[in-house]
């Protein structure tokens, strides 16, 4: 079987951890990238402010670099810690409750033998655990759970940015543009998100001719626990969209906001379309379960716009992640 083809980019993977809870997850994580095709210049793991998890890490991952996060507590100052130690041209992000497809990193740098392409972003499938979604669940909304979602181009195409379980981006472009704002981004189990919607609209910005892509067949698997598949934390996660999106805006501004066509496109497009799928399903079926799905998405869409507005109101006055969980509290 051929090797993958040559590539003049040395590359970097960071890896972001917080809990030992999802030690197992980690492990397994750890281990895809060690079966790469493509095998990176180094991995670099990232233990966000928990000294037992560093030094259990320490003690089992020896062909890792492991650091403490030196930032701002949460994912994104994680991510950031990792940029600035990756040694590689290229940077991979990869989640720690996530284990990548052999060919991931080699299918996921190949398009940025592009110059003009500056970051990419892989297809994340959700590993639910109990082996199925919930029959409620829609697919227009597995971005609840960190995975790929119908409405996302289904084939290679530009895309305003990845999903964070599956990333890669230029390091210059990284650094340049300051990294990954600690304003947003996952702090524990608080589910601030669109960190990496900012930082791409930032490199755009920065960088009028560079584009993001989507790589189809660059696949991981993301882990979907049970406490994610009920119908309370999808209304929570649903909210805490919103309010993201608001705090995304305040920072941005107008950029933001001419932005988020993707989200307008989804909410008058893709939407009705998996309300009548689901429908028409339920009735074909006589299912009431698939009759709750066609009901989730519109209870999904209002509670985001809910959360937004909610987050307009509130934001405004803060401009650290510390300040938007206070105004939540």
């Amino acid at each position: 079987m051929p090797g993958p083809p040559p590539t003049a980019h040395k590359i970097s993977v960071v890896v972001c951890a917080f809990s030992e809870q999802r030690w197992d997850e980690l492990c397994a994580a750890i281990a895809s990238l060690e079966q790469q095709s493509l095998v990176p210049e180094d991995v670099v793991l990232v233990i966000d402010h928990n000294d037992r998890l560093f030094e259990r890490a320490l003690e089992v991952f020896d062909r890792a670099t492991i650091m403490r996060n030196t930032a701002e507590k949460g994912l994104s100052g994680a991510r950031n810690t990792g940029t600035e130690a990756a040694r590689g041209s290229i940077i991979l992000f990869l989640d720690d409750d996530a284990t990548a497809d052999r060919r991931w990193v080699e299918r996921m740098v190949a398009p940025l033998e592009d110059p003009d392409i500056v970051g990419v972003g892989g297809t994340a499938l959700p590993a639910w655990e109990g082996g199925a979604a919930p029959p409620w669940f829609p697919e227009e909304f597995y971005w609840v759970v960190g995975c790929s979602y119908r409405g996302l181009p289904t084939h290679r195409a530009q895309i305003r940015n990845p999903i964070g379980a599956t990333m890669a981006f230029r390091a210059s472009s990284l650094r340049e543009c300051g990294g990954f704002a600690s304003t947003l981004g996952r702090v524990g189990d608080k589910p601030v998100g669109c960190e990496e919607t900012d930082l791409s609209l930032r490199i755009a910005a920065a960088q009028p001719q560079s584009r993001v892509i989507l790589a189809r067949d660059a696949v991981v698997h993301h882990r979907v626990p049970r406490q994610r598949q009920t119908a309370s934390y999808f209304l929570r996660r649903c909210y805490w969209e919103g309010v993201s999106k608001a705090v995304l805006v305040h920072r941005l501004g107008e950029r933001a906001t001419q932005g988020l066509s993707d989200e307008r496109k989804h909410a008058l497009r893709t939407l009705p379309q998996g309300m009548l799928l689901a429908v028409a399903e339920a009735w074909k079926r006589r299912s009431p379960a698939l009759a709750l799905r066609a009901g989730s998405i519109p209870m999904g869409l209002a509670v985001t716009a809910a959360g937004y507005v909610a987050g307009s109101l509130k934001v405004a006055p803060f401009s650290s992640h510390a300040g938007v969980d206070a105004a939540y509290a």
